[in-house]
């Protein structure tokens, strides 16, 4: 079994101003997913949105030994992650088809396999 890591990224701003009804949509497309990712053989770990991107915090090494700690997202682009799944299969294949139903009803994916030892 493998381990894969589906990053959602969105623009926040637009994402927002969507009506009530764009919003559950969506959430019915999760769900939706979710039973395609069950019925396929694939295994939901840990799936989850995130809080905004201006709520982040950002740690990189300050070039001296220490560390410089910043407010919002390490870049700034129209997009940020907004949700994710790990999601763990055999059978790459078959979950990228299924992502790629998802993908179908607006959501914007990045599919990533975990390095395994």
């Amino acid at each position: 079994m493998s381990r894969y890591l589906m990053l959602l990224p969105a623009p926040e701003e637009e994402w927002a101003q969507l009506p009530a009804e764009d919003h559950a949509k969506g959430a019915e497309a999760h769900r939706l997913f979710n039973q395609r990712l069950g019925a396929g053989g694939h295994r939901v770990i840990v799936a989850g949105p995130l809080t905004p991107s201006a709520e982040a915090t950002s740690m990189r090494p300050d070039g001296s030994g220490g560390t410089l700690i910043t407010d919002g997202p390490f870049t700034e682009s129209r997009e940020q992650i907004v949700g994710f799944y790990l999601i763990e299969s055999a059978d790459e294949v078959g979950l990228r088809e299924i992502c790629a139903g998802l993908a179908s009803t607006g959501d914007l994916i990045e599919l990533r396999r975990l390095v395994e030892d």
